[in-house]
């Protein structure tokens, strides 16, 4: 089981916001925990569910990186 610390950041609306990349880590970390515990047997179902789960969080992390990365792109070239 994982224990993960993620903070919490107010924005002006008073809603909260999760930095991106507590995000993807999260989502790494899941996918990591679920392969190994498939292939130690302590997940219910088997190893190629929890793979195929595995690599959808790795791939939406995947994904938010890159959206990341091109929003703070845009910001570097004054276009945001």
């Amino acid at each position: 089981m994982i224990h993960v610390s993620i903070p919490l950041i107010p924005a002006t609306d008073g809603v909260l916001l999760i930095p991106a990349d507590h995000v993807t880590t999260l989502l790494r970390r899941l996918a990591a925990d679920w392969v190994e515990s498939a292939e130690s047997g302590e997940l219910r179902g088997d190893r190629q569910t929890a793979g195929d789960l595995s690599g959808v969080l790795t791939e939406l992390a995947d994904q938010i990186d890159v959206e990341c990365i091109g929003f703070a792109s845009a910001l570097d070239d004054g276009n945001a």
